[in-house]
């Protein structure tokens, strides 16, 4: 079958590779639609956060159509369509049985054997998962059914930036109707953030990015203004409330100190600073001590939406079936396996949403 595969930082083939094999609780399946994620770009360009293996096959947003499963199989069946869970938890370590699934001891793992390249040498797959592939074996604890007619490419980005998004939004800082929110950085996840927010009833939602380009995509999804990133970005989100007061939410999806400062200056006292965008570990934060007691916000993280996948991904794949979500803008593009690193090249120009690769039989 056929794979993108990294076979170096900044390097990058569609190979033939062999086909994968099932065992007992593995699950065999075909790619239809995988989305592409800034972390496929980070990892491409060799300065993913956590440490890799080349080669690999990048790739964990993914829908597809499930072909075989293994004997001890109970979840799903031959030709049930099917998102997946890069980060399925395992429900019994101490994280898992306080409820914080998303936050799970024993998944996560950031790369994992796939085989061997044609020379012999050891194959990864991102995440457990490589899904830039025709097809992917995985545990059926990573799989969850979707209904057959929802559109696989809208279903492919339910597994990561639509859940990290809505997430962020209903469990993480469980914004309420009539708040105001700010959201810094639109890439697919900004903009599921966006989304979200209108879902919630958010009465002003300022979204914010260095490209002007994604002022229309952030206003045809549910902003209500937007603004171009620069150095007084947090001024100028103040200026669009009234009393310049600041937001009662901020979400940074960006993952850097200088964005996470400007959301937290953004915020008005009290309020609330989520950061969902990952950042690097040498890239440090600064708050005064001061401004930490007299602002009384709060800053927390959320992890992949705070989320349980496996009953929050059949929840929004019924709100898109029902109309009262529309994620048809967040996708910008549709390509072919071959053209993942031109999608690469729009992300890096700020240009477009998600670019999705769509299998053809």
């Amino acid at each position: 079958m056929k794979a993108l595969v990294f076979e170096a930082p900044n390097r990058a083939a569609v190979n033939e590779i062999d086909e994968p094999r099932i065992g007992p609780d593995e699950v065999l399946i075909r790619s239809r639609a995988v989305g592409i994620c800034h972390s496929d770009f980070e990892l491409f360009e060799g300065r993913y956060i956590i440490p890799i293996a080349y080669p690999i096959i990048p790739g964990h947003e993914w829908a597809g159509e499930v072909v075989e499963v293994g004997s001890a199989v109970t979840r799903v069946r031959p030709g049930d369509r099917v998102v997946l869970n890069w980060s399925p938890p395992c429900r019994e370590c101490w994280t898992c049985t306080k409820g914080q699934t998303w936050l799970c001891e024993r998944a996560g793992t950031a790369s994992t054997p796939r085989g061997t390249t044609a020379d012999g040498g050891p194959l990864y797959a991102c995440l457990g998962v490589g899904s830039l592939a025709e097809q992917v074996v995985i545990g059926e604890n990573a799989v969850i059914p979707v209904p057959a007619d929802l559109p696989l490419d809208q279903a492919a980005l339910l597994g990561c930036a639509v859940l990290t998004g809505f997430g962020s939004v209903r469990n993480t800082a469980r914004v309420a109707a009539g708040d105001t929110v700010a959201v810094i950085g639109l890439g697919g996840i900004g903009l599921s953030v966006v989304a979200a927010a209108r879902a919630a009833g958010a009465s002003k939602i300022i979204a914010a990015d260095l490209s002007p380009g994604k002022g229309e995509l952030a206003l045809a999804i549910g902003a209500t203004d937007f603004v171009v990133s620069d150095d007084v970005l947090h001024k100028n989100i103040r200026s669009l409330i009234d009393e310049g007061r600041g937001v009662d939410h901020a979400f940074e999806c960006v993952g850097r100190s200088i964005t996470i400062g400007a959301a937290w200056r953004a915020t008005r006292r009290g309020g609330q600073v989520t950061v969902v965008g990952m950042g690097g570990r040498k890239d440090m934060v600064e708050l005064s001590a001061l401004d930490i007691y007299h602002s009384a916000r709060t800053l927390r993280s959320s992890v992949y939406g705070s989320s349980d996948p496996d009953r929050e991904v059949p929840e929004l794949a019924a709100a898109v079936l029902d109309g009262s979500l529309d994620l048809k803008p967040l996708i910008s593009h549709r390509i072919p396996l071959d053209e993942t690193t031109a999608a690469f090249e729009r992300m890096e120009r700020g240009e477009g949403a998600r670019s999705v690769v769509i299998f053809e039989d």
